[in-house]
């Protein structure tokens, strides 16, 4: 008799218990605040960077991954070639590019 009691027992639900998806609230949460604080704004940036590089044109000045600085000569859909200085060229991938230097803007202090 006490055994089926017990049975009873727990198989009773408990009134308690919060709803199931209740409990994937803050592992939701927790995603949607990562996608938001992290992934969308790398995202955005990723965008602009490769407009950026999309819209490199002969005389823009650049800098390279590598850290040259340098003007470019020619460019083509994958490659362009940079001249950092007089007589001195190189062929580099765009998507090597890290940077196009706003010519409006203020040269560095040792320039």
């Amino acid at each position: 008799m006490n055994s089926a009691i017990l049975d009873l027992l727990a198989a009773a639900p408990a009134g308690d218990a919060p709803p199931a998806w209740l409990q994937f609230m803050p592992l939701v949460a927790m995603g949607f605040i990562f996608w938001f604080l992290i992934l969308r704004p790398q995202m955005r940036r990723q965008k602009e960077q490769q407009a950026k590089i999309a819209a490199i044109k002969k005389g823009d000045q650049v800098l390279t991954a590598g850290g040259f600085v340098g003007k470019v000569v020619r460019v083509d859909d994958h490659y362009a070639d940079v001249e950092l200085a007089p007589n001195v060229k190189f062929k580099t991938v765009k998507s090597t590019i890290a940077d196009v230097i706003d010519p409006s803007a203020t040269p560095a202090a040792n320039d």
